[in-house]
């Protein structure tokens, strides 16, 4: 698939006025929708008020009901990131808020797959909870929740995924994304649902003088609302922008919670010049790799330790088990490019959505494999794991302007008993599949994405923020945009793109290429990096095992600060090497 560089539009003539801003941020800015000063404001009082949640006030009765009774509380989270940090968030606020009993249980996924099922709600009723409360999960638990509810046990769901046809019969039900609810951020991760519960409950405990004036304002645990946020890769709207920022800005003055130091330790970073991809790069995978691997129950004690020296020892499970996890997922990725190599463009393939899988293959790290190589086919893909007996757990991984969820929603419409549970976002959804059925699901699958995409594919469009002009290229200038954000997700990091002359390349770290880059007829020179460009053995840049750079090339890059031994130096991290033609 050939790609095309689309560079954001923008009326230069009419910027707003950002007072004081480098003007390639300025442009950065208004190019993403921000057309308003006042926007970039970071300020928890810009945050969307805690009362317009629709939910929150009836879930705060039910807490209280239950704080008064003094029975077990049982927090049930996922087994992902943002599953852990919405587990240790509500945990440790209402052991902090006067709740007597508070423990917390994570299904297994190898076991008991996701959600609420009965079979987890078993389990949980053997230590006698009088609530359950699902974090980052629940809305499609129907036969948990009736389970749960038929034990004589209350049921309070926080989550944020899509809602099916039918609501869990719950006692309370807090989601922005269930029919009738009008919250202003259809965005917020689990852990910002959980932490607009915690601020309800802290806010009417507080009016009511049940609370301890030592107890802590919510505010203190938004660095795991940061790191949550950004680790499900939640569109970064106006509200979320600031959850992320106000929680780094905890962790850069050193006032984070000690798994978080421990973790960032762990990846060399310096608490001090945190960044929010720092959480989704570094953090964010060290506490994945325990669901995915292990039992998030790992993940969620390093989240809840009290002391730096026990988060630490935690910290290094967690890192032992993400280098399994490369390991394993190296070796599947390996096996999934040989079976899609043959694969070059929808267009004269006729390939549209892709459903791979092997026996071989680990439930836990089928999604990273789905989304390695949608990035490399830049077309949905599904990767599929052994689960139960006849069955199989996909994870899929989509494109802009084909929406996950709904494509196999569609397919379960007209195909009833083929999927037997499926869930959750536009780019992101898992299923659980009739083993015998996968031909005909790949199938489906296939045609449905290509319906999608009737009107042409979004996927094989680069967003660009257009050139740099030569002296832009500066550690000021990277500074700048790195401190800006918080980029991510809906609210992309600044990408450029241009022309340059290519010099004295070379291989670092087996994989990655660096070398010198030259804008054209500019006469200067910038280190540049491209990270993983040569790990694939079809790349372009190999020729019968030799390295082949042209000597002229369009890049698409973004500016960095790279650090060494205490000196601070530009550098250009390359994101495509594409075909340069004057």
């Amino acid at each position: 698939m050939k790609l095309r560089v689309v560079r954001r539009s923008l009326d230069t003539d009419r910027l707003p006025s950002f007072e004081g801003l480098p003007s390639v941020l300025a442009r950065a800015y208004a190019a993403r929708g921000i057309d308003d000063a006042t926007r970039l404001s970071m300020r928890l009082e810009r945050l969307l008020p805690v009362g317009t949640l629709e939910g929150v006030d009836a879930a705060v009765e039910l807490l209280r009901s239950h704080r008064r009774d003094g029975g077990l509380i049982l927090v049930i989270g996922d087994f992902d990131a943002d599953g852990a940090t919405s587990s240790a968030l509500i945990v440790r606020a209402l052991r902090s808020y006067g709740f007597a009993r508070v423990d917390f249980l994570v299904p297994n996924r190898f076991e008991f797959g996701y959600g609420l099922t009965s079979g987890i709600v078993d389990v949980a009723a053997a230590s006698e909870p009088s609530l359950i409360i699902t974090v980052d999960n629940g809305i499609s638990s129907l036969e948990g929740v009736a389970r749960a509810r038929s034990l004589g046990i209350d049921v309070l769901v926080t989550d944020h995924h899509l809602a099916g046809a039918e609501l869990p019969n719950a006692n309370v039900i807090v989601n922005p994304n269930v029919p009738g609810v009008h919250f202003g951020s259809k965005s917020l991760a689990g852990v910002g649902v959980a932490f607009y519960l915690v601020a309800a409950l802290h806010r009417v405990l507080r009016e009511q003088g049940e609370l301890s004036t030592t107890a802590p304002s919510p505010a203190q645990w938004l660095d795991l609302v940061a790191l949550g946020t950004v680790a499900d890769i939640v569109p970064l709207d106006d509200n979320n922008r600031i959850l992320v920022a106000q929680g780094l800005g905890r962790i850069r003055a050193g006032r984070c919670i000690p798994g978080i130091q421990a973790l960032l330790e762990l990846g060399n970073r310096s608490l001090t010049r945190v960044v929010a991809a720092d959480l989704g790069f570094v953090v964010g995978p060290r506490i994945n790799a325990a669901g995915r691997l292990d039992d998030m129950t790992i993940g969620i004690r390093c989240l809840l330790a009290e002391s730096l020296a026990e988060a630490r020892e935690i910290a290094t499970q967690l890192d032992a088990l993400n280098r399994e996890r490369r390991a394993i997922e190296t070796d599947m990725q390996t096996q999934a490019l040989a079976a899609i190599r043959h694969l070059d463009d929808p267009a004269k393939d006729g390939r549209y959505g892709l459903c791979l899988y092997d026996p071989s293959w680990h439930q836990g790290v089928v999604g990273l494999v789905a989304g390695r190589i949608k990035e490399r086919v830049r077309r949905p893909v599904i990767a599929f794991a052994q689960a139960d007996e006849g069955e199989l757990r996909g994870s899929a991984r989509s494109v802009p302007g084909v929406h996950i969820r709904d494509v196999i929603e569609s397919i379960v419409s007209r195909h009833p008993g083929m999927v037997i549970r499926y869930g959750g976002h536009a780019m992101a959804a898992g299923l659980t599949l009739v083993r015998d059925q996968l031909d005909a699901f790949a199938q489906l699958f296939d045609r449905e994405v290509e319906r999608w995409q009737a009107g042409g594919s979004l996927a094989d469009q680069i967003e660009t923020d257009g050139p740099l002009a030569l002296d832009e290229f500066s550690l000021t200038t990277a500074i700048a945009l790195r401190e800006a954000g918080p980029w991510g997700q809906g609210f992309a990091e600044p990408t450029f793109d241009q022309a340059f002359r290519l010099h004295s390349p070379k291989i670092v770290g087996e994989r990655h290429l660096k070398m010198w880059v030259e804008p054209l007829e500019s006469g200067r020179r910038f280190e540049a990096i491209a990270f993983n460009v040569l790990q694939d053995p079809d790349s372009p840049l190999w020729d019968e095992g030799q390295l082949r750079v042209p000597e002229q090339a369009h890049i698409v890059y973004r500016l960095d600060v790279n650090e060494y031994r205490g000196e601070q130096r530009l550098q250009l991290l390359v994101d495509h090497l594409l075909d340069y033609a004057p």
